[in-house]
Parts: C-alpha cells; sequence; structure tokens
C-alpha cells in the first residue's frame, strides 16, 4: 500500500535538479556526461523533436464534437455511434473532416487498457447513447417529470438541462464518465505502465536506441509521450514551465485536472507535468525504476481528480437540493454520477483502482439509477451525506465511502 510519506518525498524530488549519469540517446556525447531533466517536455534527437501524440490530439477533438452532439436534439443514435465508434476501425461522422478517416476511435479506448478492460463498460457507454436518442431527444422540448424525459429550468431561470426519464442529464453522465474510462485509464492504466512500456522488444530496443519506423523516437518514449498527449493533447503551448496551460481546451481530464489545482490543491499540475518530464528522462537515459516511480506520482496524482470531483458535485447536489433547485441538483448530480463510474479507473500506484469496479457498478445499478429515488434515500438514510460508520463501512454515505477510499491508500483529499 502507498506511504504517503513516500508520495511526498517523490514530489518534492521532482522539484530538485536531478544530476544522473547515463547515456542521452537524444544528443551526440559518448554517456559520460551530467545531464538534467529539461524545465518543458521538449525532447529531441538531432536537432529534431522526438515528441509526437498527435493521435491523442485527435481523439480529444473527436471527443468535443461527440460532447456537441450530445446537447441538441439535431441528432440520432446512428450519428452518435458513429462518431463513439466508427465504421469499420476508422473514425467517421464529425463536421470536421480532419476527424474522420482515421484509424482513431474513442470508443476503442474506451475502458481499453490491459488492467482495466471490460466490455461492460463500453455497453453501458452505448446504452447511454441509445437513451439519449430514443428518449431524451424526442421530449427536447417536453416537461421533464418522473418516469418521463424531457427538459427543466433551474429555478433562477438562468439554464435548462435535458433529461432522461430517470432524472439523468446524459451528456454529462456520459462524459464525466469518460474522464476516467477513456483519458484517465489510457494514461494511468495503459500508456504509463509497464505493461505498454516493455511490451515486446521495447526495452532492448530503447536501450539501443532503435527508432520506431521512420520516426525519431523509440517506441518506449512515444508510448510515454501518448500518455503525455492524453492529458494535454489540445494545449497549444506544452512548454509552458509547470502548472496547467493558461487556457485549457475540451471536455475531459485537463479541464477538472486545472480546477484541482486552482480550488484545491493548489501545486498538483505542477507535480505532474514535472513528473512526465522526469520519467521522459529516466527512458532517454535508460533508467527504469525511475522512470516507473514517475509513473506512480502521475497515477495517484491524476487519480486524485475523480476522487475531488465526485465528492464536490454530490456535494454541489445537496447544496442544491436544500435550496428546491432540482434542475441544478440533477445536473450536479449526472456529474458526480460519471466521476462516479470513472472512480474504478484510478490507480493507487500498486495497479488497484481506489474503488473497484464491482462496487462502484453495484453503487451505479443499485443507489444512482434513478435521480428521483435518489431523494427519498438521502431524506431516509442519507445516501450520499451520512458520515463514516466504521462499524458498518457500507452504511456510510457516499460522500464518506470515496473519502475513506482514498484515505485507506494514504491519499488525503482537500475537501469537505
Amino acid at each position: 500500500m502507498r506511504n504517503m510519506k513516500n508520495l511526498i518525498y517523490k514530489s518534492m524530488f521532482l522539484m530538485l535538479t536531478i544530476f544522473i549519469f547515463a547515456c542521452d540517446s537524444d544528443s551526440d556525447d559518448d554517456g559520460s556526461s551530467l545531464i538534467t531533466p529539461p524545465e518543458t517536455y521538449e525532447f529531441t534527437r538531432n536537432n529534431t523533436t522526438s515528441v509526437s501524440f498527435s493521435g491523442q490530439t485527435t481523439r480529444l477533438n473527436q471527443a468535443d464534437e461527440l460532447y456537441g452532439a450530445l446537447n441538441t436534439a439535431e441528432t440520432d443514435e446512428a450519428s452518435l455511434m458513429l462518431m463513439f465508434g466508427g465504421s469499420d476501425g476508422t473514425s467517421a461522422g464529425f463536421s470536421n473532416p480532419d476527424l474522420n478517416g482515421t484509424s482513431k476511435i474513442i470508443r476503442s479506448k474506451t475502458a481499453a487498457s490491459t488492467l482495466s478492460g471490460s466490455a461492460t463498460t463500453k455497453a453501458r457507454f452505448d446504452a447511454m447513447i441509445t437513451d439519449f436518442a430514443h428518449s431524451v431527444v424526442p421530449n427536447f422540448n417536453g416537461d421533464a417529470m418522473q418516469g418521463v424525459a424531457g427538459a427543466m429550468t433551474t429555478l433562477d431561470g438562468s439554464s435548462t438541462y435535458e433529461f432522461n426519464a430517470m432524472g439523468q442529464e446524459i451528456d454529462q453522465t456520459f462524459f464525466k464518465g469518460l474522464i476516467g474510462a477513456f483519458t484517465l485509464d489510457q494514461i494511468v492504466n495503459n500508456y504509463i505502465h509497464p505493461n505498454q512500456l516493455d511490451s515486446g522488444t521495447r526495452i532492448d530496443d530503447n536501450d539501443n536506441d532503435v527508432l520506431s519506423g521512420d520516426n525519431n523516437y523509440t517506441d518506449m518514449e512515444h508510448k510515454w509521450d501518448e500518455g503525455f498527449g492524453y492529458l494535454y493533447g489540445q494545449e497549444p503551448d506544452i512548454s509552458v514551465s509547470g502548472s496547467t496551460p493558461g487556457a485549457v481546451n475540451g471536455n475531459l481530464l485537463m479541464k477538472y485536472f486545472e480546477k484541482v489545482n486552482d480550488n484545491y490543491e493548489p501545486g498538483i499540475a505542477q507535480v505532474v507535468y514535472d513528473a512526465f518530464i522526469m520519467g521522459r528522462t529516466a527512458i532517454v537515459n535508460k533508467d527504469y525504476s525511475l522512470r516507473d516511480q514517475q509513473a506512480d506520482i502521475i497515477q495517484v496524482e491524476l487519480s486524485k481528480v475523480i476522487g475531488y470531483y465526485a465528492i464536490h458535485y454530490m456535494n454541489d447536489y445537496l447544496s442544491k437540493m436544500q435550496s428546491g433547485n432540482i434542475a441544478g441538483a440533477f445536473h450536479a448530480l449526472s456529474e458526480a454520477h460519471g466521476f462516479i463510474l470513472s472512480l474504478q479507473f484510478t490507480n493507487n500506484g500498486n495497479d488497484e483502482p481506489f474503488m473497484d469496479k464491482a462496487t462502484v457498478e453495484y453503487f451505479l445499478d443499485n443507489y444512482f439509477a434513478n435521480f428521483y429515488a435518489v431523494i427519498g434515500m438521502e431524506a431516509s438514510f442519507g445516501l450520499i451525506s451520512a458520515g463514516y460508520n466504521s462499524a458498518n463501512p457500507s452504511q456510510s454515505g457516499m460522500i464518506a465511502q470515496i473519502d475513506a477510499a482514498f484515505e485507506a491508500n494514504g491519499v488525503t483529499l482537500n475537501i469537505d
């Protein structure tokens, strides 16, 4: 189990200038010189960049178009499924032609890591699209009520949301779930994981500077870059040292990573950015132990985003329900639902999620399947708000259970 002191030590370690003796495959010297990690995520070989993650940028841009399509009545199941799953292994259905005709498909990378791949999770996302197309779209201009899909406006009239018959806002349940099942999973359980980095001959190839085809990088370097790309792939300037870019683009992990940095844990963005740099530097220098130490940091720190915002949106739900703002409350609970779904794709640094798939799916299917029923369960036994019950943890409220799941792994979330 991860020790919090070790995590703090590793984080502080990143802030230091670190010198290592190694063979620098990005230079022409004999390997005897001292090197330091760059201040920014910029790596070159023969004066040409060796960093590439264009495929991640494509998928993130595809996700933005899909998000827009889940916010309009001018769509149908076939077109939504086409954007999500492509056609015959090729991306299709996007208004931006650059996003079509590629091998980059969102669904193929959803719940797809070697640690957490799950056909049942893909089916859950498919079902959300079907529900939206057949339940929400035909009732876009109707009034939402228990058992009836439609629209509902907030008390102040500032926002109108479209809900299914269970009070769920599909664009939010879908995309907040995709933050974990797609972007987080691909980073922490796939591209920065030894199962991917060390697959096949990648260690030998990296040791001997064998490049990947006609590219300017080794396979191992590229896999690490792809993990980096799922977080930073839509940012115009990845050379911004530390923190998050000034203008965050997209609707997935980076958006909420910045929110955590701004609202709950200042400095977390610096820690993750530095860990990505140090991990890539370690790969260049064939130091795989150091590489994996940085991966551990990234896994835990990015997983916190899911815990923070699952709790954040449940708190928001409680606040809005207390003021009688049901539309706003259901909107917030839809976001919380997606982050709860995402918990199964977190990684505690020891290849275990902070909350496992069986537990997550039990909560979603038995307690959060019908938001109108959640109102009664919260009033009856504090489904969301009840404190932690050490004698019977399963009777704790959802917020307390998530908080306890992180604490059990030595991680404290700085949120009430």
